[in-house]
């Protein structure tokens, strides 16, 4: 999956909005589609660029078809926001460490 299809997957606020509901329970896309001022097609589109980014499945249950979150597919955007939390606190450290080292600590240089 290309990063820059699950950000653009999450970038839409119905679509937050449906990881949202589906963070509860599973529930079929009729029942999604209840909590929109959307139609079902509109609702369903929404639902399957989710699933195409791996965030929900979709499951066939008799007539309905149920929508659960996939932690699976969180797994690439929870990789990739590590990778600069990783990079941010080392930038941060090095310079908490630079600080430390020339700045001078009780009126006495820590350098001498």
């Amino acid at each position: 999956m290309n990063t820059q299809d699950i950000f653009l997957a999450i970038a839409d606020p119905s679509r937050r909005q449906i990881l949202q509901l589906l963070s509860t329970d599973k529930m079929s896309i009729n029942t999604l589609a209840e909590n929109f001022d959307m139609s079902r097609p509109a609702v369903s589109k929404h639902i399957k660029m989710l699933a195409h980014c791996g965030f929900v499945m979709i499951q066939d249950i008799g007539r309905e078809r149920y929508c659960t979150l996939n932690k699976q597919g969180f797994d690439e955007l929870h990789e990739w926001l590590n990778y600069y939390d990783n990079f941010w606190k080392a930038k941060v450290g090095k310079l908490q460490q630079l600080l430390d080292t020339n700045h001078p600590v009780n009126g006495r240089d820590k350098r001498k």
